[in-house]
């Protein structure tokens, strides 16, 4: 009898201690039994939670690490050599005509206000005739009120009279700066329609479009291209995250395949646009290759000293219900926490909010978490 109860005690001992450490075996497999937690046996775990110790995560291989300060975070961005604002213009003519000389080649250096080609427009020598018609019927208008006013003086005309001759004059006066301002903006054309189509900046022209005998129409006025080819900056795309990470003033180092580094200053960061793609420009220093050279740079960001971007290892990123996340270890377990990540460098992820920096988190294995939480959800969803 005394050896038939010690078998059944031991049995039932057995089978208590496979029942509290159920929870925590499901992920080490046999083993050394787990330490028993505090929940009901049955009882579902909190919403994105995993129930699992120190002893039986490391059995796992789910290592617990701490959360770490990187000195700045490093992008590197593909980009361009391109003209600053203001030093590229594209020159159309102002009327449609027929070009009658063409007065420069491409590479040739031009001034501001410089020849690039003539044409001749009826539309031009229209408008022409018009300020001629404006210009005749505003001197009259003026003769007739000089000699209303002298008139008025010898008492000869009453003043309502006079009132009427003046105001004719300062309508045709009116109606002359119109007309001018509209030959003005047709490029200030002769009386046979010729019009000099000028270039707004000084620089080189880099494109021709213009020949002689070449008629110009309305969807077609391009003439050349005008570049100042010292004014250029720096263009790169950066992904979203990096708005809240660059700003104005960080420092870069640009390559070019078979030319010296190229350093340079951030100057301007644009919203992303609607791709999500986040426009960085930067002053250069130093030599720089022509508008249209593909770069790319290296941007070092946030502050230095230990007081940068939480970083975490590259394996404790795990996605959770569509977000990224991370396993911050708690009383008995792991628990999900959503957060915002950045750039990747070296192993380790930029966490840009969602950690404070003080907490102890899965790092290598924190996939098997995932997995387990993915399991436990699908189990209690019957």
């Amino acid at each position: 009898m005394n050896i038939k109860r010690h078998w059944l005690m031991t049995g039932a001992a057995v089978v208590m201690a496979l029942g509290v450490g159920f929870g925590a075996a499901r992920l080490t497999g046999a083993g050394a039994a787990p330490e028993a937690d505090h929940h009901e046996e049955g009882e579902a775990p909190p919403e994105g939670f995993v129930r699992l110790n120190a002893a039986a995560a490391a059995q796992a291989g789910v290592s617990i690490v701490g959360v770490e300060r990187g000195g700045g975070a490093e992008l590197k961005l593909p980009g361009r050599v391109a003209f600053a604002p203001g030093a590229e213009a594209v020159v159309d003519a102002p009327v449609a005509g027929t070009v009658m000389r063409v007065h420069v080649g491409p590479g040739d250096r031009v001034a501001a206000g410089g020849a690039l080609v003539t044409l001749r427009s009826p539309d031009g020598a229209g408008s022409r005739a018009t300020v001629d018609a404006a210009q005749a019927a505003a001197d009259a208008a003026r003769a007739a009120e000089r000699r209303d006013r002298a008139l008025f003086d010898q008492g000869w005309v009453a003043q309502a009279r006079l009132d009427i001759t003046a105001a004719e004059a300062r309508r045709a006066e009116a109606e002359l700066r119109a007309a001018r301002a509209r030959a003005g903006a047709y490029g200030a054309p002769s009386a046979d329609g010729a019009v000099v189509v000028r270039s707004p900046i000084a620089g080189v022209v880099t494109t021709l479009r213009a020949a002689p005998g070449q008629v110009l129409h309305e969807e077609a006025l391009q003439v050349a291209t005008v570049a100042d080819l010292g004014r250029v900056e720096l263009v790169f795309e950066a992904p979203p995250a990096a708005a809240a990470l660059l700003k104005a003033g960080d420092s870069l180092n640009s390559s070019v395949p078979g030319e010296a580094p190229l350093s340079g200053v951030v100057t301007a960061i644009a919203p992303p646009d609607v791709a999500g793609v986040v426009r960085v420009r930067a002053r250069p220093t130093g030599a720089v290759p022509p508008a249209g050279t593909v770069i790319s740079a290296r941007v070092r960001t946030g502050a230095q000293g230990g007081s940068g971007t939480l970083t975490v290892p590259m394996d404790a990123v795990q996605t959770v219900a569509g977000a990224a996340s991370v396993f911050v270890a708690e009383g008995g377990g792991f628990r999900a926490h959503p957060v915002v990540v950045g750039r990747t460098v070296d192993g380790r992820v930029e966490i840009l909010s969602g950690l404070t920096g003080t907490e102890r988190i899965a790092g290598a294995g924190a996939f098997l978490l995932k997995a387990e939480l993915a399991k436990g959800e699908a189990e209690h969803g019957h």
